[in-house]
């Protein structure tokens, strides 16, 4: 295991100079902003950052360890792992993104190339009691064409016990109407959930995951500017088989073994023509070989150059 330090990233000086732009200059990242949209894929296929968590009061890694809420680390890791050829961008609420673009005017380069996801609905809080009423807090799709981002990421958890399910259905459904018009890709993260004692879960069976698919495909006026974020699960083809949009699977909560979560995207990527790669936040970004760039490198070798979970991890920490 490599230990991690974000000062080898992010300097004192470079952190002090993040607040100073806030304080002195905020100008200088709204003018960032001005950036021209990127096209989101040259090859079909996308390896994305997650890092979006906290702003829903997620700021564990492993239960307890508030290592979310440490924000310097945080986008250290975030600056390591889009350091790694093949990985395509990031995907954030506007804190992140904004923090982001202040790095990258600091540092130089940082986000070059990059593709830009701005979070829409964080309105859901982990544990609160209205959950599943997840509204539109961060990012709106009218900000994010102003601000130049490349497309939009939407949430929605589906409890059919839930009324609060509805208002989620509709808020999403009226957000990719939005998107659809001003031509930004949507990305829609969906599925059912269940309620356990340790709050909603996601149902990771593939006849519950066809049905989220199915509604989520018929959100808005237009499902051609629809991307659909999933989870990976046995029998992933029933799957990929719901839909003809194009599919990014993501990684959930962070589980402490790098190959696992390698075999799954692995074998995510044969399940149908349309799984074009990967969404992921905390097991690239708090990987258990502990560099960020070493797992960033073996999922997009997953992704794009389609090797296995085996040969693409030794490879990358061979060549991290």
């Amino acid at each position: 295991m490599r230990d991690f330090d974000a000062r080898e990233t992010i300097d004192d000086e470079i952190w002090a100079a993040v607040t100073d732009l806030w304080v002195d200059d905020p100008d200088a990242i709204r003018a960032f902003s001005a950036r021209k949209r990127l096209r989101l894929t040259t090859d079909g296929k996308l390896v994305i950052l997650a890092a979006d968590h906290p702003a829903r009061g997620i700021i564990d890694v492993q239960p307890g360890d508030s290592r979310l809420a440490d924000r310097r680390d945080l986008l250290a890791r975030v600056v390591r792992a889009l350091s790694v050829e093949g990985v395509d961008g990031v995907m954030g609420t506007p804190d992140v993104i904004e923090e982001l673009m202040a790095l990258s005017l600091l540092q130089g380069g940082l986000l070059d190339g990059k593709v830009l996801i701005g979070c829409l609905n964080r309105g859901g809080l982990a544990g609160s009691a209205w959950e599943m009423d997840d509204r539109m807090t961060a990012y709106t799709p009218e900000r994010l064409a102003a601000t130049g981002l490349d497309g939009a990421k939407l949430m929605l958890r589906l409890d059919m016990d839930d009324p609060a399910s509805l208002e989620t259905l509709v808020a999403c459904a009226e957000a990719v109407g939005e998107c659809v018009d001003l031509g930004l890709p949507v990305f829609v993260e969906v599925f059912m959930v269940e309620r356990t004692e340790a709050g909603c879960r996601p149902i990771r069976e593939p006849r519950a995951m066809a049905q989220a698919v199915s509604i989520a495909t018929a959100l808005g006026p237009s499902s051609l500017m629809t991307w659909l974020k999933l989870p990976y699960c046995d029998g992933y083809e029933q799957v990929a088989a719901a839909t003809t949009c194009p599919i990014l699977m993501l990684g959930g909560a962070a589980r402490g073994d790098d190959l696992e979560v390698l075999a799954e995207f692995a074998a995510g990527m044969h399940a149908g023509p349309n799984v074009r790669g990967c969404l992921v936040g905390r097991n690239v970004l708090y990987p258990s070989c502990g560099d960020p760039a070493a797992m960033a490198q073996a999922v997009a070798l997953v992704v794009h150059d389609g090797l296995g979970a085996t040969e693409a991890y030794e490879k990358a920490m061979g060549g991290i």
